[in-house]
């Protein structure tokens, strides 16, 4: 039976969760790597591109946050 909708439920199905978890512990570990190897680096220009990559993969994290425990409502 396939049901269409007019507006998307709120709700987050067992699949959704299994994939949005696998995205955060994926960009979790990218942020963790980046950041920490930030403060080993004596490379000016190399500390700039890992600090905008840590950044991005914060941001990323907020947002797979956000739709965990807002589900979504704030996206």
């Amino acid at each position: 039976m396939n049901k269409t909708y007019d507006v998307v439920p709120d709700i987050i199905s067992g699949k959704d969760l299994d994939y949005l978890s696998d995205m955060f512990n994926w960009t979790y570990g990218a942020y963790k790597c980046s950041y920490n190897a930030i403060s080993s680096l004596n490379d000016e220009e190399l500390k700039s591109v890992l600090t905008k990559a840590s950044n991005i993969f914060e941001g990323n994290l907020n947002k797979i946050l956000n739709i965990l425990c807002n589900g979504g409502a704030n996206e």
